[in-house]
């Protein structure tokens, strides 16, 4: 049987890079802390709310107690984005 004819390439070498990277350093140490303390004010008022059947956080606000525990929750997945 007839051997095929070999063929010789070239070793892939990339380009030279023109661009060096560089570390940025975000300096956002104080996402994750925000971020978690606004977690656990939300819930903290969401259980004080129901614990207390309404009495506390603020018992003229009724059922918007929720709304507002949840707003703090939200904003701590708001800040959350910020996150590197």
């Amino acid at each position: 049987m007839p051997k095929s004819r070999l063929r010789k390439k070239a070793d892939y070498t990339p380009p030279p890079s023109s661009v060096t990277a560089v570390k940025i350093s975000s300096g956002r140490s104080w996402v994750a802390p925000l971020m978690l303390v606004l977690f656990l004010i939300g819930l903290a008022w969401i259980v004080s709310y129901y614990v207390t059947s309404g009495t506390w956080p603020i018992r003229s606000w009724g059922n918007w107690n929720i709304l507002a525990g949840f707003g703090f929750i939200a904003a701590g997945f708001g800040v959350s984005t910020q996150w590197k």
